[in-house]
């Protein structure tokens, strides 16, 4: 057994999320197996991060679920005693919808590497390197989806791609306050660099500490912020190609993206000290900007 510390199920979702999951904008038969993707993630994550383990029980745990995902994927019944509730509805998943193994255990890859890497206070050598992670963080996510939904053509998946490291990335600008405290970092090295700035910079204004962060550090965020925003229009398209409830469903998470960008640079791009979020009351923007992308798709 792991450590008592580190979730051995999965329990309902009480993390926040900035876009919601198995939304009544998905099919309903689409429900059970988008919840079963998003709980193994969550609970992966979880062991990955949550907890006072140290890295090599977290890693060991890790382990032991990727062969659990290994049993299942090869048509074995779950364990009834290490996560029933994840790979349960999960091996329903695979077998109902032919789920990819290899898109969820790249998942596990990147909380395996996540475990070691944003921690060690150098994160990532450049963009390129940060795209790498998200490419096994996030992008199987979107790619999962587009398999429920039937739609495997290379456009789409490289549209999808984008707009999950996209949103990655704006969970990643939007999070600094929380991050950098905790010893979770991201920003590349060279963005870094480029604005005179070194890890040791960022240690006196997280929420707890005593500074404002200085303009280099706001400069550095609104460059990234301005990147994760191109990437994210490079993906959308994708919302004119999916079909019904799908589309919509997309434009959503698109818009929200978006609105969390424009909450960062409302903040003057001061993440520090401050997590902006979506929330009920920007439904009516979102809904009007997730319309606006219809009609200007049918003009």
């Amino acid at each position: 057994m792991s450590s008592p510390s580190i979730p051995e199920t999965a329990a309902p979702p009480t993390h926040y999320e900035n876009f919601p999951v198995a939304s009544w904008l998905c099919p309903p038969r689409l429900r059970p197996p988008i919840a079963a993707i998003y709980t193994f993630a969550r609970t992966a994550d979880d062991i990955a991060d949550e907890g006072d383990a140290d890295a090599a029980e977290r890693l060991a745990t890790l382990q032991a679920y990727r062969a659990e995902l290994a049993a299942v994927a090869g048509g074995k019944p779950p364990s009834a005693s290490r996560w029933p509730e994840v790979f349960g509805p999960l091996a329903h998943a695979i077998a109902d919808f032919g789920l990819p193994e290899s898109l969820l255990a790249d998942l596990l890859s990147a909380f395996m590497q996540d475990i070691g890497k944003s921690r060690d206070r150098t994160g990532y050598a450049d963009r390129d390197g940060l795209l790498d992670y998200c490419s096994r963080s996030a992008n199987p996510v979107g790619r999962l989806l587009l398999h429920l939904y039937g739609v495997h053509d290379t456009r789409s998946l490289a549209q999808s791609d984008a707009i999950c490291s996209a949103l990655q990335l704006i969970n990643f600008w939007q999070d600094l306050s929380v991050d950098l405290p905790r010893g979770r970092y991201y920003l590349p090295q060279a963005d870094c660099l480029a604005h005179g700035l070194a890890p040791a910079d960022f240690a006196g204004f997280a929420p707890i500490g005593p500074a404002a962060p200085p303009r280099a550090a706001i400069e550095l965020v609104a460059s990234l912020v301005a990147w994760a925003r191109a990437l994210m229009n490079e993906g959308a398209p994708l919302v004119h190609r999916l079909p019904g409830r799908a589309g919509w469903e997309l434009r959503f998470v698109v818009q929200g993206g978006h609105r969390i960008l424009d909450k960062i640079e409302a903040r003057g791009c001061d993440t520090f000290t401050g997590r902006p979020t979506v929330g009920v009351a920007d439904a009516p923007l979102l809904a009007w900007r997730a319309l606006r992308m219809r009609r200007q798709s049918a003009a």
